[in-house]
């Protein structure tokens, strides 16, 4: 089921040490940011990838899809947007945290197709540079900012039952995230990870009765019409391009056909402008035959 195929080791290093540095970035976000503004953090990726496939890979959006995407947006923050508090480095290690993350999310697009692996393929090259990017710098950020050290931390069997129940989880994010980048596109995740936002809250009300306003309920009405409106519009592109596709190639086969009498020179216009090809025979077809 599984086959193992290497390929450029720089690129999988470089990948896999922007991913660690990516996770890592998020996380300080969160840390140093209220709620409120690690959310906008995440809206911003959205924007800012469709802005660095625009610029770098040439990608057009079209305005149905920039539409459907800024419905979408709105939605999600009206819905989880609560509190905006702003401070210096709080804002620094977003920005840093978007940019690393649209880059790593649009590099596992890109690597898949360039060097044709799976994702699977991808995620078993990658992730031992992202654990031990992850294992030197988390312990050292951890004592930097909280003073404590995670080693010395008392790890009694339930805690190190939920440690493994959450790297399984982990794993399973991480393969879902890796294929569905490749199948689809980084914005397609992004809209995903919008939907798995307004699960969370809902579900959080109907099972944990959290809290829930009117401001949710509205923000989630309108990312859900902003999902299906991107849905649509992707689907008809894609629809689109496939008959054009499909055109070309039929097109392609009866100019590749290869009749003996065949047109070689000279048309007459007829009356009502459309084009008579003259037939000329050919004898070399002839022989060849």
């Amino acid at each position: 089921m599984f086959e193992h195929k290497p390929f450029d080791p720089r690129a999988v290093m470089g990948f896999g040490i922007l991913n660690g540095i990516s996770i890592g970035l998020l996380n300080l976000s969160l840390g140093f940011n209220s709620v409120g503004f690690y959310q906008m953090t995440k809206l911003a990726i959205i924007p800012c990838t469709v802005l660095l496939e625009t610029l770098f890979f040439l990608k057009k959006f079209s305005r149905s899809i920039q539409f459907s995407l800024g419905i979408l947006l709105l939605g999600v923050g009206i819905a989880t947007i609560t509190d905006l508090q702003l401070n210096v480095l709080g804002s620094v290690l977003s920005l840093l945290a978007i940019l690393t993350t649209c880059v790593a999310q649009i590099m596992t697009n890109s690597i898949q197709k360039k060097f044709k692996v799976s994702s699977t393929q991808l995620l078993y090259q990658s992730c031992p540079y992202q654990a031990i990017t992850l294992f030197i710098f988390g312990p050292f950020l951890d004592g930097l900012l909280t003073n404590k050290n995670v080693f010395a931390f008392n790890y009694t069997p339930k805690v190190l039952a939920f440690i493994v129940l959450s790297c399984l989880i982990s794993i399973s994010v991480n393969f879902s995230t890796f294929l569905v980048i490749g199948k689809t596109s980084a914005v397609t995740y992004q809209v995903l990870g919008h939907l798995k936002t307004c699960l969370v809250l809902t579900f959080g009300y109907v099972l944990l009765r959290d809290p829930f306003s009117w401001h949710n309920i509205l923000g989630i009405l309108v990312a859900v019409v902003g999902m299906i409106l991107y849905s649509y519009c992707c689907s008809a592109e894609g629809q689109q391009k496939a008959s054009e596709a499909s055109a070309q190639h039929s097109q392609g086969n009866e100019s590749d056909s290869d009749p003996l009498i065949v047109v070689e020179n000279g048309a007459s216009i007829m009356a009502d402008g459309v084009v008579e090809k003259v037939a000329v025979w050919n004898s070399k077809k002839d022989v060849d035959a």
